[in-house]
């Protein structure tokens, strides 16, 4: 009777013990599931974070100042990814990001141009705009596109209004 008691015993340890064994596992598997969905949450945001940017300035007038501190942006981000200047504009598969500004083409800048030359270009632009002045500051539409690729902001288009 004392071995039969304590085969009992020893069955309902092993028992136990495979409860809280499949317990870990399915907490496991559970907690790394959504795991994956905050980090694909947290890298949404993050994405949406960096669009925002750029996005804001669509639908609303903007003035050589806003330009300039689209195209630093810009600027800042293909510095960040070491992307060389692009002539013919982004192409929406990687991450650099063009600005076009009219007359004068894309205006940001790769990771190849020091920051004194960059700032000298960019006070150049607000010194044209100045001189040209006749009452207020040209105002210019923008528009953003995005991605399909990368989900990112590639090129961002001013056009001036009439």
């Amino acid at each position: 009777m004392e071995n039969a008691s304590k085969a009992l015993l020893m069955a309902a340890g092993v028992l136990i013990g495979m409860l809280i064994l499949s317990l870990a596992v399915y907490l496991f598997a559970s907690f790394s599931s959504s795991m994956s969905q905050v980090y694909e949450k947290n890298e949404e945001n993050q994405l949406n974070q960096f669009n925002t940017q750029f996005t804001s300035y669509m639908g609303k007038k903007c003035t050589i100042h806003d330009i300039i501190t689209v195209a630093n942006l810009a600027t800042e981000n293909n510095i960040f990814y070491e992307l060389p200047k692009v002539n013919g504009g982004a192409t929406g598969r990687d991450n650099y990001i063009s600005v076009s500004y009219p007359t004068k083409g894309n205006i940001e800048f790769g990771y190849s141009l020091t920051t004194q030359n960059i700032n000298g270009t960019y006070n150049g632009y607000i010194e044209t705009e100045i001189r040209n002045l006749t009452t207020n500051l040209p105002q210019y539409n923008c528009t953003v596109q995005i991605s399909p690729i990368t989900k990112r902001v590639y090129q961002i288009n001013f056009t001036k209004i009439p």
